[in-house]
């Protein structure tokens, strides 16, 4: 099985408000709250759908959001979710990496994002695309009273350089 990303549009509305709610029961954003982000152009959005050969789209198995205002130097990852029939196969990674392209495509400097502080697994993913822990908001997540680790990635600018140094090159 494989992945298909795509920009989403307000036609995945209802398939992303289903995995919003069954992957945060407690604290699901509302479909008013999506379908604002989906329609602002501050805002860039993905989904992820199962491609395989007998069938070209499949359900829509993660999605994931960047807030990034225009002529802004600071972005927020707004939310990433993937359905737990797929984890753990490089998904979430492919959308994070996917929005942190179109936030140095924005000319964005760096990106903040809040995460669960009992979701090691999500906090073990951002570290490991350059994310850093910068504190804690207490109590963020609600109902559930849970803390939020706030983290900050800098972008670096997109560069370009020869595939071998030059002098290296076979002889």
């Amino acid at each position: 099985m494989s992945f298909e990303l795509r920009r989403a549009d307000l036609g995945d509305l209802d398939s992303i408000m289903a995995l919003e709610q069954s992957s945060f029961p407690a604290d699901a954003w509302t479909s008013d709250a999506m379908r604002s982000d989906l329609e602002s152009p501050h805002c860039y959005y993905l989904v992820a759908r199962e491609v395989d050969a007998r069938e070209s789209h499949g359900q829509i198995v993660g999605y994931a959001g960047l807030l990034a205002p225009a002529g802004a130097h600071e972005g927020d990852i707004q939310t990433i979710a993937v359905a737990p029939d797929v984890r753990r196969r490089g998904l979430g990674r492919v959308l994070m990496t996917s929005l942190m392209n179109e936030a140095r495509r924005r000319g964005l400097r760096e990106v903040f994002l809040e995460v669960r502080a009992d979701n090691p697994h999500a906090e073990a993913l951002y570290a490991s695309l350059g994310f850093e822990r910068l504190g804690v908001r207490t109590g963020y997540y609600q109902p559930d009273n849970v803390d939020a680790i706030v983290m900050r990635c800098p972008i670096a600018a997109a560069r370009t350089r020869w595939a071998a140094e030059p002098g290296l090159a076979a002889k």
